[in-house]
């Protein structure tokens, strides 16, 4: 029986790679909370390692945030999640782990790559100036894993998920990604009685959307792959997978379908004084494909679910993410 660690098990992706390992019950999980391991702290993540053994790691903790948060605190994006990276991946090392799977973020590619995104496009440009100090630190957490494989015979993945949505979501009003604020920005319309929700940019970005439970599905298949059909689709320095559902929708198409699921009635307006971000950004998963993975869950499905559990949370608990 495997020793999985799943770092960020608290998080919303971590929390349902946790569900999948706990139902498939063929594993022992090993977890810690922030308060219980600081991953920025070298030296209690070594004593972790070196008193709990695990056989393989799943990386599924960061700092993260949308827009605001990016663009408010980019040095603690940059600085906190290199120092998790470095920590874990390198700790896993010495403590003699084989397998290790990390996950970024498709905000790595730059800001104007070819649609939809291959895992290619890496480093051919610029990155969007908002979350480019998060993106750096996941570009290094590739490379990290790369760079262990080549020089220690490492079997370290890293898969790259477009925008995830889901249970355990953040929905706070200023930290939060753009699914998880409209679906909280048009419930409170409704519970208000508003007639109008004023959204961000122009409405016309292009966005891919994941629910996080194929996301857990993805990154375990992947986890699992024999590492001679991983090595057969992947590079040795350009060894990461995309995963996302193939298909996008604009902003507005996305408040519409968020307006729908929660019984908004009324009108729909875009303040084109706010940033947009990157124009579209859609994952290229030809290369997961080929393994023999493709999401399940429909976007509008997956929001209606993301909704339903958002109304069974008490309401401090949401306002405190």
């Amino acid at each position: 029986m495997a020793r999985i660690y799943v770092a960020g098990h608290r998080g919303m992706v971590g929390g349902a790679i946790l569900r999948r390992l706990q139902a498939r019950g063929t594993d022992e999980v090993i977890t810690r909370t922030s308060a219980e391991l600081d991953l920025t702290d070298q030296a209690a993540v070594r004593a972790f390692f070196a008193a709990e053994r695990p056989d393989v790691v799943i990386l599924a903790a960061a700092k993260v945030g949308g827009i605001v948060a990016n663009d408010s605190y980019p040095a603690e994006f940059i600085r906190d999640n290199l120092m998790i990276e470095c920590n874990v991946i390198h700790e896993a090392h010495a403590a003699g782990v084989q397998h290790l799977l990390q996950l970024g973020s498709s905000c790595i590619y730059p800001k104007m790559a070819p649609q939809p995104m291959a895992e290619d496009a890496l480093l051919t440009g610029p990155l969007e100036p908002t979350n480019e100090p998060y993106a750096i630190a996941k570009i290094a957490g590739i490379k990290l894993c790369e760079s262990y494989n080549r020089q220690y015979g490492r079997d370290y993945r890293s898969v790259m998920p477009t925008n995830l949505y889901g249970p355990g979501d953040n929905f706070h009003p200023q930290n939060s990604h753009v699914l998880p604020a409209l679906i909280r920005r048009f419930h409170e319309a409704v519970q208000d009685g508003r007639d109008e929700v004023v959204i961000w940019g122009s409405g016309r970005p292009m966005r891919e959307f994941l629910h996080v439970d194929d996301m857990a599905e993805a990154s375990l298949f992947v986890l699992d792959l024999p590492k001679a059909v991983y090595d057969r689709e992947t590079e040795p320095m350009l060894s990461h997978i995309n995963v996302g559902s193939g298909t996008d929708v604009t902003i507005r198409e996305l408040a519409e379908t968020v307006a729908r699921v929660t019984g908004f009635e009324g009108r729909l307006s875009f303040d084109a004084t706010k940033p947009d971000g990157t124009p579209r950004k859609l994952m290229d998963v030809s290369r997961l494909a080929r393994l023999g993975w493709c999401a399940t869950i429909p976007l509008e499905q997956g929001i209606a679910e993301t909704y339903r559990w958002f109304l069974e949370q008490p309401a401090d608990a949401l306002r405190a993410k």
